[in-house]
């Protein structure tokens, strides 16, 4: 049965998510399914815990539950760079060990990348799948050691490689989680009001040009938005990103936030949109 739970509000401003809500999750499009199962679980070493058809979940080791999904649209494009949607997915590992071991194996693979900072609280590394579809694969510092300021520097990709876990590859290090989802957006005002007024995520970063940084529990961000995309729609058949889950660890909370941006709720899921047409699910922990 959907339930639809009517218009968004914006009043009840003090509502907050609980520190411990994160992202559980997101949903890629892809045009073929079999060469994206060759780059997350071949390469990056995910487990494929589920195939139902023209979808494949995929989680860190069999018997985690998934936490990013991949579904098949043959007939899809490339989304243009100038678009909004996605920027990126943010993988995050257990370990600097771990980020060196899978730069590592990225390196030998020679697979293509696109660049390496180290935001500070952070270490990251940004690379494309196969279709386009923005990724960020990093480690988080220790928090006693963050500078939220927002200023970036260069990775020290000797220092991280060093690091590196000398096992033999398993795959993917246990532990790993989907960290943050940075989304491209036509206007961050609208982009504050949803995820912030709304949904309940607190603003951590203003300062940096074009870009709202927001996230639960003092996080450096679980949600990043920008402008830098301009404000154009991508088409309706690109690839990218499907839908991306908040997951809110207390009854009450959810059941508010369901309420005040208005999500559908079905039997099986609590779907709420941002103004530039994002799916965002819901999710009790």
């Amino acid at each position: 049965m959907r339930v639809n739970k009517g218009t968004r509000r914006a009043d009840s401003a003090d509502f907050r998510l609980p520190d411990a809500a994160h992202i559980g999750g997101a949903h890629l499009r892809v045009i073929d399914l079999d060469r994206a199962l060759a780059f997350y679980r071949d390469l990056l070493g995910f487990a494929l815990v589920e195939q139902d058809g023209s979808t494949a979940a995929l989680a860190p080791t069999a018997a985690d539950a998934p936490i990013l999904w991949l579904s098949e649209h043959p007939d899809a494009i490339r989304k243009p760079q100038r678009s909004i949607g996605l920027y990126h997915v943010a993988i995050l590992l257990p370990s600097r060990a771990a980020l060196g071991k899978m730069i590592r194996r990225l390196i030998e693979s020679q697979y293509p990348l696109q660049g390496a900072s180290d935001h500070l609280v952070s270490e990251a590394l940004y690379l494309a799948d196969p279709d386009g579809n923005g990724l960020e694969i990093y480690r988080d510092r220790p928090r006693s050691e963050w500078r939220m300021n927002g200023d970036t520097e260069a990775m020290d990709m000797e220092g991280v490689l060093a690091d590196a876990d000398e096992s033999a590859w398993m795959g993917i290090a246990p532990g790993t989680v989907i960290g943050h989802i940075h989304l491209h957006v036509s206007d961050l005002a609208q982009a504050d009001q949803f995820y912030s007024g709304l949904l309940g995520f607190d603003v951590v970063q203003r300062s940096y040009p074009g870009a709202l940084f927001m996230s639960a529990g003092g996080y450096h961000h679980h949600l990043g938005t920008n402008t830098w995309a301009g404000r154009t729609p991508p088409p309706a058949n690109a690839v990218g990103l499907e839908s991306f889950t908040v997951t809110i660890p207390d009854a009450a909370a959810w059941a508010q936030a369901i309420e005040r941006t208005g999500a559908n709720v079905t039997d099986d899921a609590a779907i709420a949109r941002d103004i530039d047409g994002n799916q965002v699910i819901l999710a009790r922990e």
